[in-house]
Formats: C-alpha cells, sequence, structure tokens
C-alpha cells in the first residue's frame, strides 16, 4: 500500500490545475504527435469510464468526450501541454458489436503506441471495479509486460460497489497482477462521480514524474510537480 504525503496531493493538484487542452487526435502511428514531454496513457475495455476519468483529472468537465455508446472512441486522443505533460485516451477494446476490421485497426494502433513511444510514462489499465478484469484485457496487460511498459491498474466506478465487494475486487485484481514484473503492484480506487481517489492519482502521476525527471536529471520535471516527502497522508488501494 502506497501513501503520499500532504505535499505530494498538493503536487498533484498543481500538476493537473493547469490549462488543459485537446492536442490531436490519431488514428494511425504516423498521425500521433511529435514526441516531447511524458505522456501518461489511459486504456481499459469499452465504456470503463476513460474520458470521465480524465475529465475529473483535469476537473474539465467536457475535455473528452463521454458517450454511452461503448466503441465511440476510435483513435489515439491527445490532451494537455506538449511542453508539460500529455495524457492519452487510447481507444477502448473488447467492444464485440464492432466490424472485425475496425477491431482490428484499433488493437494494431494501440499496440504498436505502446511498442514505439519511447515518452510513455505510465499506461494505466482502468478497470470496471463492479467486473474485475476480464479475458479481454489480458491482451493489452500482455503486450504492456512484453514491451516492458510500465503500467498499474486504475479500478473506476468504485462507487457502485459496497465496501466489501470493493475490498474482495481489489484483492484479487492485486493477486493477478502479481504475475506480471511490468505491473505496478498496487492499484488505484477511483470514481469520476464522486470524486473519490482522484487525489491520489492525481499525486502518483505527480511523483511518477519527479521520479522520472530525477532519474535524467531533470530537476524541471520535479520542480513543476513540487513532489516531497513528509506528513503521510492519502493512499492507493
Amino acid at each position: 500500500m502506497v501513501d503520499f504525503s500532504r505535499a505530494e496531493i498538493e503536487a498533484g493538484r498543481l500538476l493537473f490545475a493547469g490549462e488543459w487542452n485537446f492536442i490531436s487526435a490519431a488514428g494511425s502511428l504516423d498521425s500521433v504527435p511529435p514526441m516531447g514531454a511524458p505522456e501518461i496513457a489511459f486504456a481499459g475495455r469499452s465504456n470503463v469510464g476513460k474520458s470521465s476519468l480524465i475529465n475529473a483529472l483535469t476537473g474539465r468537465r467536457a475535455l473528452a468526450r463521454t458517450s454511452n455508446t461503448p466503441g465511440r472512441t476510435q483513435e489515439l486522443i491527445f490532451f494537455g501541454d506538449p511542453g508539460r505533460l500529455v495524457l492519452t485516451d487510447m481507444p477502448g477494446y473488447g467492444y464485440a458489436a464492432a466490424a472485425k476490421s475496425k477491431i482490428a485497426a484499433w488493437t494494431g494502433l494501440i499496440h504498436d503506441y505502446l511498442r514505439g513511444r519511447a515518452t510513455l510514462a505510465r499506461v494505466y489499465v482502468l478497470i470496471d471495479a463492479r467486473h474485475g478484469l476480464k479475458d479481454v484485457d489480458d491482451a493489452i496487460l500482455d503486450t504492456l509486460s512484453k514491451a516492458a511498459v510500465s503500467h498499474e491498474i486504475v479500478l473506476t466506478k468504485c462507487d457502485q460497489v459496497d465496501e466489501a465487494a470493493l475490498a474482495e475486487r481489489t484483492e484479487a485484481v492485486k493477486a493477478a497482477i502479481r504475475k506480471r514484473p511490468a505491473a505496478f503492484p498496487d492499484l488505484i480506487a477511483t470514481s469520476a462521480r464522486t470524486g473519490a481517489g482522484i487525489d491520489v492519482l492525481r499525486a502518483a502521476i505527480a511523483r511518477l514524474l519527479a521520479e522520472r525527471g530525477a532519474k535524467t536529471g531533470g530537476a524541471k520535471t520535479g520542480a513543476k510537480t513540487g513532489a516531497k516527502t513528509g506528513d503521510m497522508r492519502g493512499r492507493q488501494a
């Protein structure tokens, strides 16, 4: 279980308090924006709540387009500031009603992006807390493992399950990801509707960027996020 100091929680708030804008949408690897700032990507099954989570993180109700129609997002969609931080909303997978050709195209785009993006700091794989891990999640998790891309599970829609069921689901997911060396061992439980866990996810991203900056000698990243150690507050599930 990972704790965050009050300074780290505040660093996360400040990181996401800035201006957020749509950058571009890419239907192929050739059309993705040039690599620059660190990127955080969000992957998950169709209708798992990626767009809602991005809106909650940034405090913008309509930055990422939400829809009740599964499979609506068919491109890599980039938001943020190319000089600071970029968020990537990836096409949802596992939408059985889509044409096989479209599914193949989305899958290829996702896997190519994950394997060839040097600025990709972490992928957050979103899992619906009501359902847990499904067989369809294995493909993206296998790709992340093979590409050695750092990734972490985020449970969404946690407000829609009771406390006992959430604890059981959390332990089951943790047990499954222990077998994956590239996976971060903890997970973050969130609700875009109530805001639960959003401050923890922001702090986790701020800490990641600070650590990434330290490893590459980029003190600038750490200064921007303001991450410090200190009084322990906030925690991952």
